[in-house]
């Protein structure tokens, strides 16, 4: 039933008919008639099998075609398997797209698929729930016609995808979203939105008690430093309270410490938006970092100060001179007695390089992606006798963000490292 027809069988079909209505018609005398006679039934014919296979295409229900004769019926089973091999590949269509939705309904994300110009194509039943979307009324709808907020609809226009966006959830102000956009098929989008209130909340009453506990910790460790002070001058020199009072004393100015340096990453956390038009001068600035360092390292170090100059920045001048400061103080810290400090600040293809290169004791590798994390120190006994705090590094991060760069840490151990940042070539201006 399913052989198909050459075309060599169907013009040998069609020369065997035309031969035998000429020998039909040299027998009756009439050659021109029967051929006449023959050619239009065999078109007559043929008008037929069209006509019965019209009726299957477009009227019949039934799957299976009509009954061919002749020619015909390799035409009828080679549509009817074409026909099957149709339904089996939109049946494994249908199947993919049942799993995918499946897979996207898993999600713990609203997912919205979009077109080219912002048209919702599909979304799972999650993001009916925190955007609000009623599906299938909202299918073509724009999506900034449903989620009307300003900062989205900026978002949208500026087509620049690469960090996400936080909004208010359109279902209700109390709930914040998290968006983010990225290309997904041909010419399409795939938007993800996340309920990050929770997480919200827990970073703000992160940031609350730590700016509260500090704040409540400065005024005892202030009294209690100020009695130790009056303890160690009643007492003489050569009492054996001595010792004991002198490591109460550093341990309360350590405390101290990282109390204030707890209070400025609060401050500097809390502060969003942070005034870049404000012009600092590095030149400056670089002379009161370089006799903070002397102070620091006394005689026992090296240190090389090379400033560019006339090469200034815009930002916030005590946020870049404390993440400057701890880099320098980090690295006087971990470098031994005789070691080399090298500070510089200098322009490069990218904007301003700020680095700070030492011949300390280095850092391993598995260490360096963790160096900025609150209170992570790679050596512990070495931080409390340098009287590191493990706040300087996240401090000098959060500062950098604010300025548009972020620090870079390169080291090979034993034999020092690199602390560097860059800041990008819109915030500059030379004189």
């Amino acid at each position: 039933m399913l052989n198909s027809y050459s075309a060599f069988r169907l013009f040998f079909r069609l020369a065997l008919f035309l031969i035998l209505f000429f020998f039909v018609g040299a027998l009756v005398g009439h050659i021109a008639v029967v051929m006449l006679l023959g050619t239009t039934f065999m078109l007559v014919w043929h008008y037929r099998q069209i006509a019965r296979l019209n009726f299957w295409l477009w009227k019949d229900k039934k799957l299976t075609p009509p009954q061919g004769q002749g020619s015909w019926e390799g035409v009828f089973n080679g549509i009817y398997r074409l026909q099957g091999k149709n339904r089996r590949r939109v049946g494994q269509l249908a199947t993919l797209l049942a799993r995918f939705r499946q897979g996207a309904e898993a999600l713990p994300d609203a997912a919205v698929v979009l077109d080219a110009e912002h048209n919702i194509l599909w979304c799972n039943k999650l993001a009916q729930l925190i955007l609000g979307f009623v599906w299938p009324q909202d299918s073509g709808q724009r999506i900034d016609n449903l989620i009307r907020h300003p900062d989205f609809s900026a978002y949208l226009k500026k087509a620049n995808y690469k960090d996400p966006l936080e909004i208010p959830s359109p279902v209700s102000d109390k709930r914040l979203l998290e968006i983010r956009i990225m290309s997904y098929g041909d010419r399409q989008l795939l938007l993800i939105a996340r309920d990050i209130t929770r997480i919200h909340q827990l970073e703000g009453m992160r940031k609350d008690f730590v700016a509260n506990v500090s704040h409540e910790l400065k005024t005892p460790l202030t009294v209690l430093q100020g009695y130790l002070e009056i303890m160690q001058g009643m007492e003489d020199d050569d009492s054996p309270n001595q010792k004991p009072l002198l490591l109460m004393q550093q341990q309360t100015s350590r405390m101290q410490s990282m109390v204030e340096q707890l209070l400025a990453l609060s401050r500097i956390e809390d502060a969003i938006d942070v005034d870049l038009s404000k012009m600092v001068n590095m030149q400056a600035m670089m002379e009161v970092l370089k006799e903070e360092a002397v102070a620091l390292a006394g005689s026992e170090y090296t240190l090389e100060f090379n400033c560019e100059p006339g090469l200034n920045t815009h930002g916030n001048e005590l946020q870049l001179r404390s993440a400057c400061s701890n880099l320098i103080s980090n690295a006087i810290r971990y470098t031994a007695p005789g070691g080399v400090i090298s500070v510089t600040w200098r322009s490069v293809a990218t904007g301003a390089l700020f680095s700070v290169k030492d011949t300390g004791v280095g850092i391993a590798p598995q260490h360096i992606n963790r160096l900025t994390e609150r209170f992570y120190r790679v050596d512990n006994a070495r931080s409390s006798k340098t009287g590191g705090t493990g706040l300087g590094l996240a401090i000098a991060k959060h500062a950098l963000s604010h300025h548009h760069s972020e620090l870079n840490v390169t080291s090979e151990y034993g034999k020092g490292s690199t602390f560097s940042f860059i800041i990008p070539t819109h915030l500059l201006e030379r004189q």
